[in-house]
């Protein structure tokens, strides 16, 4: 079919919608490039973006696109999987403003809700109530509840609550042409009544009353009779049997028919008690056979599987291992969960199947638990399906396209079985299955070939076969994700002409002109046409600085990971992303950004980015990147999008001025080194009035930053005062402890904490005599030449120690982080950076190998990590060490701290950061109790606990053990006791200035004949 054109220019439009409609309206190249994929293959740009900031707004926004014939896709999380949310069309994107819980009446156990709100929102929201949305998909922590309207949406506890449609009570909709109305059961009467009114409501529901009747045994006899149908619109819900419900015709049917504008939910209370049993199979098909007969005895919450692939690929990524330690002995295995009223109830539940099967509890392919964290650990190996399927490490590309279908379920072993056949025939080899058995659902991700047309040809031979095989079972072509483009061409396979007929009809009653999410369900674009690859698709490959070895050594491969999945978009837990949370921007999240990366990429003639590197759209969202790393652990694709920035940044800003931040802080530890001849002169210049706010500005430095104050003695002199000695490198005692640029020049503190602990421990330290730096200030902005150039550097130096073994311990976890993870990946093919990956050991790490007892701390901490140590390093050495000091550590889940290196102190990112910082940290910091020790080990928390309006202090764990060494922990806030340099006084800094100028003009001119010498 022909894509919709628009009936007026687009100025117009966007002139129209700005001036009529209370909305966020973005046409612009980077907002349209970041929207235009999901999580599919299919790739369309919008027209533009509109980000309501009310419903009235939204609803307002679409009738102005009719005004102008411009086509309407109504978006929520945009983590669609056959196509549904990517359209060459006006996006209403309503998940930034309207997500309003609108009303909720507990004993009718109902809510009313935006259709932006997202699903695990929505539930903390409840909590009070002990009340829940009983469908829970996997994307629970960022989809919306306006998209699992549209896509009918299941989720592995439909097994207990239905899907989406079953749970819907009334919704609020609006056709394109203006029409908005309540709709839900209508009787017979209801109906008569809205004829006698006339006008366009009473001709949607005439023309229902006449589809239904004309091909009511097509209704009645072409849906299966299985519980995942999720293809096709609901036109089984319009029979009078089920009560002409209108509202749950309309759901799944992806924004094709009309615009949500508010939905009335059904809810079901919170289970107070579950508990989880899980069998062990030697095959998945086996497994699947053994489907009907556990549920003949018990009715399951949840009745889940995945199969041994999916183990072996979780541990080839190292990932989720301890859900893996927590199943039994099998290849694969069935997760039946159960819910009640009582831990007995729901116990006996499980005792009572294992039973009725001839198996017990001790054998060794049963788990049981009761525990509700181990519970969640074994779960989170089936939930985390789609990210650890794909991208497989042994290079395989999976995509959808078959990730979804579904079968009667005392018929899925048997269809497993033809899959496989059928994946053998195509040579697709070896594709996990898993998935909601009890409902006989299956996922699975295909190495489809999609960069070759041989490969795309294939790809549409193997669903086309699928949709017979699955038709041939019952079955329907999709159990969860929708029909959208991946399966719209499909669904006459599966419907048969007459009742795809009637689809037509219904879309023609609601949207005569095709302008509501047109090409999806009805009149499908082809299952293999505009594709997010396809044969034609032909990126730039320009030269990089990183290596990117788990991506072949290509950054188009590495911005490949993102498949969509969107988790970058949760709210709260874990790292990632911080500037999305802050901002609530499509754009601002790491899969916008991998969005816009792959646009530059110019693959395709239409991208919305046409100037390469050098464009100023990813450039500008890039900006936001705190470069955290949060995406690197948490992305379950392990997108690298500090990484991917850098890169960036090197090349657009090559053979050109950069900001004044990147010379500023990009080259701190050099300003540091300059600065140590008179450090205080120096604070006072940069805290004195007047000359600090022009000194920032001439920096690149937010004017609401306070500049870090350098200590009176950095901690190298105070080494060189007191350490004479020599330690040969071999001495299986001795231990290089990392001098990087915060804790020698700001917090010395914390280095010579770790002096006397590792001495106390019995080691003899080492601290390099040469000045080294791991570059990470360098890396962050970009400046990766000059990175390379320093860690060349730093090798040599520590050339000795790398030889002899020497482990090396690092305080800062960012520095850490550098020589672990980004080191060995900017000097690609170095062996001495690789060794030095090997010997890099946090403080934490290097202490547990040693047989020491560290001091008694007995105290309750409350504990902020580091984002790259949450990302490369972990924390459970960290969580080892202060259990066996005794210390009560409340390890914080509260996401980045916000300040993140540089990124805080660049001008124009200051409201950002503490916005982030007040997401979760500092709250936490200020509802910590006050003898509570405050830890933090990275320089970027501890500075924006102490500047963000905390009036507390973080220690690193040196500086409490250390302390722990001269007896218990004195009551009275023991953050107070870390010698830390403070801004100076008033007097101080007046006595200073005036010698400033000169001190400054001579740092200035010295530091100018350094950076032309080091520049590349």
């Amino acid at each position: 079919m022909s894509e919709p054109v628009l009936e007026a220019p687009a100025d117009r439009l966007v002139e129209a919608l700005r001036a009529e409609t209370d909305a966020e309206v973005r046409f612009d190249p980077g907002t349209r490039g970041a929207y235009a994929t999901d999580g599919s293959n299919y790739r369309q740009v919008p027209l533009g973006v509109v980000v309501p900031r009310t419903v009235e707004a939204g609803a307002r926004a679409v009738q102005v696109c009719a005004r102008f014939g411009a086509p309407v896709l109504s978006r929520g999380g945009g983590t669609s999987l056959a196509g549904q949310t990517t359209n060459t069309a006006v996006v209403i994107d309503w998940s930034k403003y309207c997500h309003a819980l609108v009303a909720v009446d507990p004993d009718t156990r109902t809510c009313v809700v935006e259709p932006g709100i997202v699903l695990d929102e929505l539930d903390r929201r409840l909590a009070d109530h002990r009340l829940q949305f009983g469908p829970k998909p996997s994307t629970h922590s960022h989809c919306a509840l306006g998209g699992m309207i549209g896509n009918n949406s299941c989720g592995a506890s439909a097994q207990a609550y239905g899907k989406t449609v079953d749970n819907v009570r009334r919704l609020e909709v609006q056709t394109y042409d203006g029409l908005r109305m309540w709709v839900g059961p209508t009787s017979r009467a209801e109906r008569a009544r809205i004829a006698a009114e006339g006008g366009r409501r009473a001709e949607i529901y005439e023309g229902l009353d006449r589809l239904v009747a004309g091909h009511l045994a097509d209704i009645r006899r072409g849906y299966p009779d299985i519980p995942r149908r999720v293809s096709g619109y609901n036109l089984d819900s319009l029979l009078p049997e089920r009560g002409f419900d209108v509202a749950r015709a309309l759901v799944g049917s992806e924004g094709t028919l009309v615009t949500v504008l508010h939905a009335e939910l059904d809810l079901v209370p919170v289970p107070p008690y579950q508990s989880l049993l899980v069998l062990g199979y030697d095959d998945i098909c086996r497994a699947a056979d053994d489907v009907p007969r556990l549920l003949e005895h018990c009715a399951p919450t949840q009745l889940e599987a995945l199969d041994g692939r999916m183990a072996q690929l979780m541990r080839e990524e190292h990932a989720y291992l301890d859900s893996l330690d927590a199943l039994p002995d099998a290849d694969s295995w069935l997760l039946l969960q159960f819910s009640g009223d009582s831990q007995e109830e729901v116990d006996e539940q499980a005792h009572q199947l294992l039973k009725a099967t001839g198996r017990r509890e001790k054998d060794p392919s049963v788990a049981f638990s009761d525990d509700p964290d181990r519970e969640q650990r074994m779960l989170k190996a089936r939930e985390a399906g789609l990210g650890v399927t794909a991208r497989p490490p042994d290079d395989r590309e999976t995509w959808e396209g078959w990730e979804d279908s579904a079968v009667p379920p005392d018929r899925l072993g048997d269809y497993l079985r033809d899959l496989k056949r059928l994946f053998v025939e195509f040579d697709y080899d070896h594709p996990s299955l898993y998935g909601h058995f009890g409902q006989g659902c299956v996922h699975t991700r295909i190495p489809f070939g999609l960069r070759t047309a041989d490969g795309v040809a294939d790809f549409r031979r193997f669903v086309e076969r699928a949709a017979d095989l699955v038709a041939s079972y019952g079955g329907s072509l999709s159990g969860e994700h929708g029909d959208g483009q991946a399966r719209g061409e499909l669904l006459t396979r599966m419907f048969g002409e007459p009742l795809v007929t009637a689809f037509r009809e219904l879309k023609a009653l609601f949207d005569p002109g095709n302008r509501m999410n047109p090409g999806k369900v009805v009149d499908p674009h082809p299952v293999d046409g505009q594709l997010r690859l396809g044969p034609s698709w032909q990126p730039a490959s320009d030269g990089t600085h990183f290596g990117y070895p788990k991506d072949d050594h290509s950054f188009t491969r590495a911005v490949l990971r993102c498949v969509g999945i969107g988790n970058c978009r949760s709210h709260r837990g874990g790292v990632m992303c911080p500037s999305y949370r802050a901002t609530r921007e499509e754009e601002h999240s790491t899969r916008g950004r991998a969005r816009l990366l792959f646009e530059m990429l110019d693959g395709h003639p239409d991208s919305a980015v046409t100037d390469g590197w050098r464009s100023t759209e990813v450039r500008d969202a890039l900006d936001l990147c705190l470069a955290c790393k949060g995406c690197k652990s948490d992305c379950p694709t392990g997108v690298d999008m500090a990484t991917y920035k850098a890169e960036f940044l090197a090349h657009h800003y090559a053979g050109r001025p950069r900001p004044a931040a990147h010379y500023s802080m990009g080259w701190l530890p050099l300003w540091a080194r300059l600065a140590r001849p008179a450090p205080h002169l120096v604070n006072s210049v940069l805290h004195a009035p007047g000359l600090a706010g022009a000194g920032k500005r001439l920096a690149g430095v937010d004017g609401g930053r306070q500049a870090p104050v350098f200590a009176a003695e950095s901690f190298l002199q105070w080494w060189r005062a007191r350490h004479a000695d020599e330690v040969d490198p071999a001495d299986p005692a001795a231990v290089v402890l990392w001098p990087d640029t915060f804790s020698t020049y700001f917090h010395p503190s914390v280095a010579t904490s770790a002096v006397r602990v590792l001495k106390d421990a019995g080691f003899r330290v080492i601290v390099p005599g040469a000045p080294v730096c791991c570059g990470l200030t360098w890396i962050s902005t970009g400046q990766l030449a000059t990175a390379k150039r320093v860690l060349r550097h730093t090798l040599r130096v520590l050339g000795p120690h790398l030889d002899a073994g020497t482990p090396v311990v690092g305080l800062e976890p960012s520095c850490t982080a550098v020589f672990r993870a980004d080191a060995p990946e900017l000097l690609a093919g170095d062996p001495d950076a690789r060794r030095l990956a090997g010997q890099v050991r946090t403080l934490a790490e290097h202490l547990l190998r040693a047989d020491w007892q560290p001091p008694r701390l007995a105290r309750h901490a409350t504990v902020q990590t580091h984002c790259h140590q949450h990302a490369v390093m972990k924390f459970d050495a960290d969580r080892e060490l202060m259990r066996r000091a005794h210390l009560d550590a409340d390890v914080l889940d509260e996401g980045c701290c916000g300040l993140a290196g540089n990124f805080g102190f660049e001008r124009g990112h200051h409201e950002v950061s503490l916005a982030v910082g007040e997401l979760g940290v500092l709250p936490a910091v200020r509802a910590a109790a006050p003898d509570d020790v405050l830890l933090a080990d990275g320089f970027s928390c501890r500075t924006q606990i102490e500047q963000g309006g905390t009036g507390r202090r973080a220690l690193h764990l040196a500086e409490v053990l250390a302390l722990g060494l001269d007896g218990p922990l004195p009551g009275d806030r023991p953050e107070r006791l870390a010698r830390r340099p403070r801004v100076p006084s008033a007097p101080a800094r007046w006595a200073a200035t005036a010698g400033a100028a000169g001190a400054g003009a001579l740092a200035a001119t010295t530091a100018v004949g350094l950076v032309r010498r080091l520049r590349p």
